[in-house]
């Protein structure tokens, strides 16, 4: 039996940054023109809050996705169906390497082609459907890390590419860039950041520190393992920031934000914080706490230990 996307999309929640308002549509269904119509012109922020502002430049811009210029090698995309789930192009002198799918952008594989002529290598941060969506099935093989196997059946069930897995410590070499693989388990059990080692001071996060709201389908005790485990890789690499899984232009995961998220997640351990109610209680996450400018949600009482 098959999970319709709007099951999917509504047990994930809102979205990692707590601004989708797109309406949800079958995972099996070809979307119709009135359709695509109402997803693409959902607004993207709620009222009262700033409208979504990037520095960085056009390059493309489709019906599905538009793509910005981080710098002369990097590209940042945006689909429109959940919060602005993001995409992100990494070319090296040998081969490209691109993270995450989006939740449906079609013809993925040759817009980015129509960007880089290098060989592309297709990675998930974790398997969600606004990640691995309907564009996984433009490219033969895919990365994701084997802790999110449990999440394949349900999200990725109709994948007929090669599935490899990511090693912890893995190194893609792109040719004069290399970029690490850190598990930093959470919002999942196999979430994964990418981190550039020559360079460029930053990381690409997916939702494994929630773009400002965060779903821990996990517990406090595995996040505060991994903002532990980030907190110190950042500081020792000079990290200066990490991209996340729904950039709206102002939201970068910073050093601070992940000691921030550390602080609440021992809090929560401790019982010197205490959690209030999720009124939206998507994915069984019935449990809620706010502090410095983000949002936890969480299972109560399975995911306080």
């Amino acid at each position: 039996m098959k999970t319709g996307r709007r099951n999917v999309l509504k047990m994930m929640g809102l979205g990692a940054a707590s601004m989708a308002f797109a309406p949800f549509v079958k995972a099996s269904d070809v979307l119709d023109e009135a359709t695509m119509s109402k997803l693409t012109n959902t607004p993207q922020t709620p009222q009262g809050m700033p409208q979504l502002k990037y520095n960085e430049p056009v390059v493309y811009e489709g019906p599905d996705v538009i793509i910005r210029r981080i710098d002369e090698h990097t590209w940042e995309g945006n689909g429109h169906l959940m919060a602005n789930e993001s995409i992100y192009i990494i070319e090296g002198n040998e081969r490209t390497l691109l993270i995450d799918a989006g939740t449906k952008i079609d013809g993925l594989k040759k817009i980015v082609e129509g960007i880089t002529s290098k060989p592309i290598t297709l990675v998930a941060t974790h398997v969600h459907p606004d990640h691995t969506g309907s564009a996984i099935h433009d490219f033969a093989e895919i990365w994701i890390n084997a802790g999110d196997e449990v999440n394949v059946p349900q999200f990725m069930a109709d994948y007929k590419g090669k599935v490899n897995y990511l090693e912890d410590g893995q190194v893609f070499d792109l040719g004069g860039r290399h970029i690490e693989v850190i598990f930093t388990p959470g919002h999942t059990p196999g979430s994964a950041t990418f981190f550039e080692m020559d360079g460029r001071k930053w990381g690409y996060s997916g939702d494994a520190f929630g773009s400002g709201n965060l779903l821990l389908t996990t517990n406090f005790s595995t996040l505060i393992a991994t903002t532990t485990r980030i907190e110190t890789y950042m500081k020792r690499h000079n990290i200066e920031k990490m991209y996340p899984g729904h950039y709206n232009g102002m939201n970068p995961e910073t050093q601070q934000r992940i000691s921030d998220l550390k602080k609440m997640s021992e809090e929560m351990i401790a019982g010197t914080r205490k959690g209030g109610e999720n009124e939206q209680n998507m994915m069984g996450l019935n449990g809620f706490i706010r502090d410095y400018g983000v949002n936890i949600r969480y299972r109560d009482p399975q995911g306080v230990k």
